[in-house]
């Protein structure tokens, strides 16, 4: 009987654990996309890069910040890591679509962030794969 409550206790902990992480996790994401974004439009500002680049550079950008920030979410936990990294994903384009309809009228997500989220969650697989090796 004690034994069921530890488990049931410890099976809560774990799960304040991971919510904790996967807020952290997109906190840092965002702050990675904030400070890129605010270091291209810098380069486009004083340089002369062409506006052509925007669409890619803010693709990259965007796929780099939700993959470090599921690397970071799920460095210390060893299962469900591939449905912690993809709400970490998740969390990012819905905080990145609701800080857009505050700030752009017509703002929509289109395929492409559906495919950068899918591209990011395969990516996260590779990575665990990849670590699982050296551990």
């Amino acid at each position: 009987m004690s034994n069921t409550i530890q488990n049931i206790t410890t099976e809560e902990s774990e799960l304040k654990k991971n919510i904790a992480r996967i807020i952290k996790g997109t906190i840092f994401s965002i702050l990675i996309s904030l400070v890129l974004l605010l270091i291209y439009a810098l380069i486009l500002t004083y340089t002369n890069i062409s506006e052509n680049t925007i669409m890619p550079v803010v693709t990259i950008i965007v796929a780099i910040s939700i993959l470090t920030g599921s690397i970071i979410s799920v460095l210390k936990i060893r299962k469900n890591g591939l449905i912690n990294g993809g709400i970490v994903g998740l969390a990012y384009v819905i905080f990145l679509y609701i800080a857009s309809s505050m700030c752009l009228v017509g703002f929509s997500l289109t395929l492409n962030s559906f495919i950068l989220l899918l591209t990011r969650n395969s990516d996260r697989n590779d990575w665990r794969n990849y670590r699982s090796e050296f551990i």
